[in-house]
């Protein structure tokens, strides 16, 4: 796996120079989301997209004591894949095609709005009773053209279901694509990547080539690459270039995505779509009350004035 893990001074490549290797280095946009703060990165106002990501969310980790817990009512999607992935805690789905999930470390929920869905995001009974620590990541995925009106749909994969690669004082896990000669089972509509990596103090990580569009984002630590350091709650998308590496300058956690850019997308809300018309469609539709409904749900989340 010398290609995957290295030790020691990373090797500078290409010719530009310090940062010539990195597009745009995003902190993260504190967001209230009805007492809940996350950090926000995509969309940012340089970055619009990433691959196929159209939105980045960082929860965490965030103490809920008993009697509190999150709850994200009934809302709608469409035109996207949300991707949800957790570090620490437990959150309960549900959606109106009767699925209920709880989403605990290591999983992957992949839910695919297409025409539309309804979906909700609590806090379990049990655990709002007992209180959590939640650290979680969610991500959405546009879909290509030819599938944003299609059925939805919902998949969950479980830990063990989703491959690791460990040395060298780096583990990973591959949770969507392909990354180092190992696939993930996640079903995807597009070329996509994303795995979440643990890195130990001066190792180095090599990015995997041939990947359109990739960005880190790190979760805790510090990285560095090509003498530019990249901290904690900061994203940093790079350009194609090959040999790109990522040294720990401490213990740090992070996630890499990125994938074939699908063209513009309009994200207004919690709708994503090529065509605003569509986007237009669903407003009306959610405000009439025409999406379907989540059985044993009664709450709804009103469409924004803006």
């Amino acid at each position: 796996m010398s290609d995957v893990f290295n030790h020691g001074p990373h090797r500078e490549t290409g010719n530009g120079g310090p940062c010539s290797a990195i597009r745009a280095i995003i902190p993260a946009l504190e967001k209230d989301l009805g007492g809940v703060a996350v950090r926000r990165l995509l969309p940012a106002d340089t970055l619009k997209s990433l691959g196929p990501f159209v939105f980045f969310d960082h929860l965490g980790p965030t103490y809920f004591p008993p009697g509190t817990g999150i709850d994200v009512r009934p809302h709608p999607h469409i035109g996207l894949a949300t991707v949800t992935y957790l570090f620490e805690g437990e959150i309960l789905h549900r959606d109106n095609l009767g699925n209920v999930q709880p989403i605990r470390p290591a999983e992957i929920n992949w839910m695919t709005a297409g025409r539309g869905i309804v979906h909700s995001e609590r806090t379990p009974p049990a655990l709002r009773e007992s209180g959590q620590v939640v650290h979680a990541l969610q991500l959405w995925v546009a879909l290509p053209e030819k599938l944003e009106e299609t059925n939805p749909s919902f998949s969950h994969y479980d830990a063990h279901q989703l491959p690791t690669i460990d040395g060298d004082g780096i583990a990973l896990r591959i949770l969507l694509g392909e990354a180092f000669g190992v696939s993930s089972p996640v079903r995807t509509c597009s070329p996509t990547l994303y795995f979440e990596a643990r890195i130990e103090k001066g190792a180095v990580l090599a990015l995997p080539d041939g990947v359109e569009e990739r960005a880190v984002y790190v979760v805790s630590g510090l990285i560095e690459t090509r003498n530019t350091a990249i901290p904690q709650y900061c994203m940093a998308a790079f350009t194609p270039d090959p040999g790109i590496e990522l040294t720990a300058v401490e213990d740090s956690r992070l996630v890499v995505i990125g994938g074939k850019p699908l063209g513009k997308r309009t994200v207004w809300w919690n709708l994503v779509a090529t065509r605003k018309d569509l986007i237009e469609r669903a407003k009306t539709a959610w405000k009439a009350g025409l999406f379907p409904s989540i059985p044993g749900e009664t709450e709804f989340t009103p469409l924004p004035e803006s």
